[in-house]
């Protein structure tokens, strides 16, 4: 009986230690695969050390321009702002070096929402970032906190693709990961700054580098394909509940983009469906629109603040730590 009870006692202790390891593993060990890179040719793979990009200069300069007129003042782009401006309220704007954006303020479906329509000369000016500038599992940083390390002047969290396993992860046109997700539909962000939604059962990582893919984000689904809503009413990410905070991005034009983040969970804002989400999309004139990580993760950083109000349970408003980061430079 003695050596019976021993065993036991050793088996369990084996398997209380295995079990606290592999959860520790999987979401708080942080490891680290690649520094970082940046790079204008196609990649095999990510390389084991690269400078990082250096600080920007702190300082926003706005011009006089108008902001609600519609009129981009300095991007070679043109003039088209997004659709429902007479529906919003203009909290900033930001103009420089042919960048210029201006930061609305929604209310619809009880919930508040932050819109920033940027106009860019550059299409190289839309870039992502890694948290503490590496790839790798659980390494994790503030939306803000990543966004000000780049000196990024607007920035909304990405698709947070430490927290899997596979899907294509393109940074900045170095490729990190090529392993594809079952049913993963990723936005695609090529070099002329045009969008595509693609599956990762049907084209493989490289394949998209070389089509000239800079960056892919694997959180899905689409929201608008070729002017058109894509998701059902009803259809949600995994297990998520029908209105919570959201993150999106989405393509109006030629170099015109949207980021697009609602408050959610709180008294003060309700949150969205998929369906109201890609309905507002829809309804400020995108073209093609992807949906982000949300939740607790939605966070918009503009001009050195976070915009939003980030929460995981409504009791809390506070940034989650995130692996990633889509920003325009300064």
């Amino acid at each position: 009986m003695k050596t019976r009870h021993r065993f036991l006692t050793v088996y369990m202790a084996v398997l209380l230690i295995f079990t606290v390891y592999t959860l520790l593993d999987t979401f708080v060990i942080a490891r680290v695969y690649g520094e970082e890179s940046y790079s204008s040719e196609t990649a095999e793979e990510a390389p084991e050390s690269a400078e990082g990009s250096g600080e920007a200069d702190p300082l926003y300069e706005d011009d006089e321009a108008d902001p609600s007129d519609g009129v981009s003042p300095g991007g070679s782009y043109g003039a088209s702002s997004i659709l429902r401006t007479d529906e919003a309220a203009v909290i900033d704007t930001y103009s420089a070096n042919g960048t210029d954006i201006t930061l609305y303020e929604f209310r619809e479906n009880d919930t508040t929402i932050y819109v920033a329509d940027v106009c860019l000369s550059d299409a190289s000016e839309l870039r992502t970032a890694l948290a503490n500038g590496a790839y790798g599992h659980n390494v994790t940083a503030a939306t803000s906190e990543i966004a000000s390390e780049v000196g990024a002047v607007l920035a909304i969290n990405g698709d947070y693709y430490g927290a899997q396993e596979s899907g294509y992860v393109i940074r900045n046109g170095v490729l990190y990961r090529d392993t594809s997700g079952r049913d993963n539909e990723d936005l695609v962000i090529y070099s002329d700054g045009s969008f595509g939604i693609i599956s990762e059962n049907e084209v493989s990582a490289g394949e998209l580098m070389s089509s000239g893919a800079v960056q892919t984000l694997s959180f899905g689904p689409a929201l608008v394909q070729d002017g058109e809503i894509t998701v059902s009413e009803g259809e949600e990410v995994g297990k998520a509940m029908a209105s919570n905070p959201r993150t999106a991005i989405g393509i109006v034009s030629e170099g015109h983009y949207v980021f697009v983040v609602s408050d959610g969970r709180t008294s003060e804002s309700a949150g969205l469906s998929l369906h109201e989400l890609a309905g507002f999309m829809d309804s400020i004139g995108v073209t093609t629109a992807y949906n982000l990580d949300g939740g607790g993760s939605s966070t918009m950083y503009f001009k050195g603040e976070v915009v939003n109000n980030p929460t995981t349970g409504g009791k809390h408003t506070r940034e989650r730590s995130v692996s990633d980061i889509v920003y325009i430079g300064q």
